[in-house]
């Protein structure tokens, strides 16, 4: 290897790592509206320096409870393999107390590399596409829940439910629902359209989250 290849090596690997420095831990950022956040609580970079050891006060730029929920349903889809999109979804009880996780991917014991992950097929066979294999986050995040009770659940999910997914939420007893953005806003495709309609039909409380935050970074080397 010549002095010139290993120039070219060294610029290669020093820019993909800051790539991968840069790239890495995302909340909302890439995902839509960033105008609703308050400009004091835009981006919380890095930890503050510690308090004063005498001060009684709490710390400020702690996360809410709905940017905590939400936050835990973003890192679930960070599991789906899917290469088009990854949805995470998180139930969480009355009291505020997680039941259940989950993410869009093939149900157990169906091998990830046996199935097709594409979204069309080139001969125009469904079974050639992902669609009738994969469950859905809002699906998973249900079936993985303990047994607590079902009454005040809510369920925080990074994309508004289908119709298929809404029968499943009504008919396990969640009461409200969070969403982070929803599909199809211009041409709305009529899964979303009756998924609102059966959603409202049976009482569930239905609302956009709206983030406090921008962007939560997590550093696992800063303790």
């Amino acid at each position: 290897m010549n002095s010139r290849d290993i120039v070219l090596f060294s610029a290669a690997a020093v820019l993909g790592a800051v790539s991968s420095a840069v790239a890495f831990t995302h909340f909302f950022n890439s995902r839509e509206p960033k105008n609703s956040c308050s400009p004091q609580n835009d981006v919380v970079k890095k930890k503050p320096s510690r308090q004063n050891p005498f001060d009684p006060a709490k710390r400020n730029g702690y996360l809410s409870w709905d940017d905590y929920f939400m936050a835990i349903a973003f890192l679930s889809a960070e599991r789906s393999k899917d290469p088009n999109r990854q949805v995470g979804a998180c139930l969480v009880s009355e009291k505020g107390i997680i039941l259940g996780i989950g993410y869009n991917g093939f149900p157990r014991g169906c091998s990830d590399d046996k199935l097709p992950w594409s979204k069309k097929s080139k001969s125009g066979d469904p079974l050639e596409t992902k669609y009738p294999y994969v469950c859905h986050a809002e699906v998973n995040a249900i079936l993985n829940r303990n047994h607590a009770s079902a009454a005040g659940q809510r369920l925080y999910v990074t994309m508004f439910p289908c119709n298929e997914c809404a029968k499943i939420i009504i008919q396990s007893g969640v009461s409200e629902v969070i969403y982070y953005v929803e599909k199809h806003l211009d041409n709305p495709d009529v899964a979303y359209v009756a998924s609102h309609k059966l959603l409202s039909m049976a009482g569930i409380k239905v609302r956009r989250h709206q983030p406090q935050m921008n962007q939560i970074l997590i550093n696992f080397y800063e303790l």
